[in-house]
């Protein structure tokens, strides 16, 4: 199978179809937020029609008042490569989220902590940032793999090392036998060129009505964690609010959405395996 990986606004999804087109391939996501219903505009979920006809999954399969998983990704997943593979085709994965490519190709056991409820009590008391500045004292590298913003995230980051006396690496234990052929591709660009991709992106949601998408979630699901604390929805909320303006939500928007960036490709870049900017084996034969 072939895993195209890369930071947001990096042309994944679009390289990813033109992929599947020319070598009779399916795509599953690999997007902690794409699994989310109604998660559309904010998220840039491929459209039907941006899809062109190619089969997608992992999209659309949760309501978003459910906590997914990385663990329960990797075992859904899982049975699509096979599915895709019976019907002769190939599976392409293709998205951002770093620790479901780690746990479903890279063999990566998920940690077999216990949860603590009384700690995830007091951690929840805490703000975002006051978690964040938590975890970099216990976990550095484990830290900089989280979205600053993510509470939930961040009380399972702490729970674990602070139950288990490990780094979230150390935690991570690695399977012996290694399931999936990978051929990895990165898909970037230079700094201020994936940077400019990022703001036009942003300024496109805004047309797009990421405004009015994040109202009707609002009254939709309330003020659910999934929601408040993914980016686009957060700083559309900050301005729903009156909290900002428009002008300083979509700023921060793009600030904190190349922040992220950023951290993805730090993520991505300890894989050794991964080729970047260039077409995978399989189109050279």
């Amino acid at each position: 199978m072939i895993a195209i990986v890369g930071a947001t606004a990096s042309g994944k999804t679009k390289y990813s179809i033109e992929l599947a087109k020319r070598i009779n391939g399916e795509i599953i996501s690999a997007d902690s937020r794409l699994v989310y219903r109604g998660f559309n505009i904010a998220c840039a979920k491929p459209s039907l029609e941006e899809r062109e006809g190619i089969a997608h999954y992992m999209m659309d399969i949760v309501e978003p008042e459910f906590d997914y998983s990385a663990g329960l990704y990797a075992r859904e997943a899982e049975k699509y490569i096979y599915d895709i593979v019976s019907r002769g085709k190939v599976p392409i994965i293709a998205g951002g989220t770093g620790l479901y490519f780690r746990l479903l190709l890279e063999n990566y056991d998920p940690p077999a902590v216990a949860p603590d409820y009384p700690l995830r009590e007091e951690l929840r008391k805490l703000n975002s940032e006051e978690l964040y500045s938590m975890l970099l004292s216990y976990d550095r590298d484990g830290a900089a793999a989280i979205e600053p913003n993510d509470k939930k995230k961040l009380i399972r980051a702490i729970e674990i090392v602070k139950t288990s006396g490990k780094t979230l690496a150390e935690v991570r234990g690695i399977k012996d036998d290694n399931k999936f052929d990978v051929e990895w591709i990165g898909c970037n660009y230079p700094r201020d060129i994936l940077y400019d991709r990022i703001n036009k992106r942003v300024d496109q949601m805004l047309e797009n009505g990421i405004i009015d998408e994040t109202k009707q979630l609002l009254e939709q699901h309330g003020r659910i964690p999934n929601l408040i604390y993914t980016i686009g929805y957060q700083e559309i909320i900050s301005y729903l609010d009156g909290k900002s303006t428009l002008d300083e939500a979509v700023e921060k928007l793009k600030q904190n959405t190349r922040r992220y960036a950023k951290r993805q490709l730090t993520w991505f870049r300890k894989n050794p395996e991964i080729k970047w900017n260039c077409y995978p084996e399989v189109l050279k034969k």
